[in-house]
């Protein structure tokens, strides 16, 4: 058995139920159902999970779906973990936030809530949640709660369907008075596997889209955040150390306003994402990209453990063993926290320590969730040095 210490505990992700009042064509499920499902945890149980979490561990919960707020305990569960000095955070569609919700959400003292918009309009937004009104029910949801002064976030998967409206979207942001905009990038699992031939961004418009995220940060308006794309550290870095080197060394620069040699083409292209977490800082303040099994982790609604909710690897389970040991001893977790077991050209990767790659896209992909990240165009220098 493995005894690892050093990794902190900085998030948990608990699906709360796999029931949902929406159908969305990315969601990480198959089995969506339209109640709660009889195989969801708990309240004991769920009490239980909170208890073994806090007894070694201070991160934010996530309370996440489904759609959380159709479970009847969500509050008292809320307030125990809440008790237990765990910082507690909501994840919810907003359909169902009208005003006794809203009050309720406030007074559980949940820390931040984030709301999915999946486009800056109702066309868009209701199109890819099957849902007619969906858009305006979350936005109405989305001011009850600024109105009462919770911290909000809002989370947008990108994907082809959305991708033209990631400034309207960043506006809307601003407009909305949010405190952060997360950019989720789709990974092919549940309901994403059968979109993800239509849907999937190629890896050169994820570049062009998370410097454009980059170009944002620097405005400094609005907290931001790239989830499921751990390459935007590399680009952060990359970005930085082409500033220092323009400051220092001023460089003749094309007409894209790029120095030779310097970040991927498309940086700027048309202006530009806890389980990102609700409660985070911009994504260049974060230590490392991907962070499953590492710092973060994911609970079904039935108890199981995996690095990620859309890593579908088990590491354990908290209705047979303690939060702790499934944290600590976990070989899944140890493999996830070990740089030096990549493959592919993430092993390779001079930014392997910092990026990683998308574990859960790589096990989509091959089955391995250590093999390289498929939507990455960076080669690594040892291979443009033919090493």
């Amino acid at each position: 058995m493995i005894n690892d210490t050093k990794h902190n505990l900085r998030l948990v992700f608990w699906e709360s139920t796999a029931g949902c009042n929406l159908e969305c064509a990315h969601c990480r499920r198959l089995d969506v159902s339209h109640q709660l499902m009889e195989n969801d945890l708990t309240t004991e149980q769920a009490e239980v999970m909170i208890d073994g979490l806090a007894a070694f561990a201070k991160p934010i919960l996530v309370l996440s779906g489904g759609e959380p707020l159709m479970r009847q305990d969500i509050f008292h569960l809320a307030r125990y973990a809440g008790e237990r000095d765990l910082p507690v955070a909501l994840a919810t569609n907003g359909t169902l936030v009208d005003d006794a919700m809203a009050d309720q959400i406030v007074s559980a003292r949940i820390r931040r809530v984030s709301i999915s918009f999946d486009g800056s309009n109702a066309e868009t937004h209701d199109a890819f949640r099957k849902q007619v009104g969906s858009f305006d029910s979350a936005l109405a949801g989305l001011r009850r709660l600024r109105e009462r002064g919770m911290s909000t976030q809002i989370n947008t998967t990108v994907t082809r369907h959305n991708e033209h409206q990631m400034d309207a979207l960043y506006q809307m942001a601003l407009r909305e008075g949010v405190d952060a905009l997360h950019l989720f990038m789709l990974v092919p699992v549940g309901c994403g596997l059968e979109i993800a031939e239509d849907q999937m961004l190629s890896a050169e418009r994820y570049e062009e889209i998370l410097n454009w995220l980059y170009d944002i940060s620097q405005e400094g308006r609005i907290q931001t955040k790239a989830t499921c794309a751990p390459h935007y550290f590399r680009i952060v870095r990359q970005r930085k150390a082409e500033e220092k080197k323009t400051a220092a060394d001023p460089a003749p620069t094309c007409g894209c306003g790029t120095t030779p040699g310097g970040p991927p083409p498309g940086h700027g292209a048309g202006g530009h994402p806890g389980g990102g977490h609700p409660g985070g800082h911009p994504m260049h303040a974060v230590t490392k990209g991907c962070l499953a099994g590492d710092g973060v982790c994911f609970v079904s609604h039935t108890g199981e453990v995996f690095p990620c909710g859309y890593l579908p690897v088990p590491a354990g389970d908290v209705t047979k063993q303690p939060f702790r040991e499934i944290w600590e001893t976990s070989e899944v977790f140890a493999r996830l926290r070990d740089p030096n077991q990549l493959g592919g050209k993430c092993g390779l990767c001079e930014y392997r320590f910092v990026c990683e790659g998308c574990r859960a896209r790589a096990y989509a992909a091959t089955g391995d969730y250590m093999a390289e990240e498929p939507f990455c165009v960076y080669q690594p220098k040892k291979m443009r040095d033919g090493q």
